[in-house]
């Protein structure tokens, strides 16, 4: 089974790419009609980040807004950064200061 790091947190989803896709699919189809019951907006961000495994432009995405609302989260709430594991900062070079 493959996993998938988002925020700290390590998710698992199916290790097949033929059981992958239509898994993201469905749940972004599904996150469109998240005003039904059962079926909830949480479906869409969910499909998108299955997707990003094997789909480049939506890794993109993902790790722009990753970046992002880790440094939102950073500024805003430091103690909720650091128990999310993102106050670290990685240097892009090593050696750098």
């Amino acid at each position: 089974m493959t996993t998938i790091s988002f925020l700290g947190r390590r998710i698992p989803v199916p290790g097949n790419i033929y059981l992958r896709v239509p898994l993201g699919i469905l749940l972004v189809l599904g996150g469109f009609l998240g005003f039904l019951p059962v079926l909830g907006f949480w479906m869409l961000p969910f499909g998108l980040l299955i997707l990003s495994i094997d789909f480049p432009p939506v890794r993109r995405f993902r790790r722009h807004v990753t970046v992002k609302l880790g440094n939102w989260i950073r500024r805003r709430w430091p103690s909720l950064a650091a128990r999310l594991g993102l106050m670290q900062r990685k240097d892009s070079a090593p050696g750098a200061k």
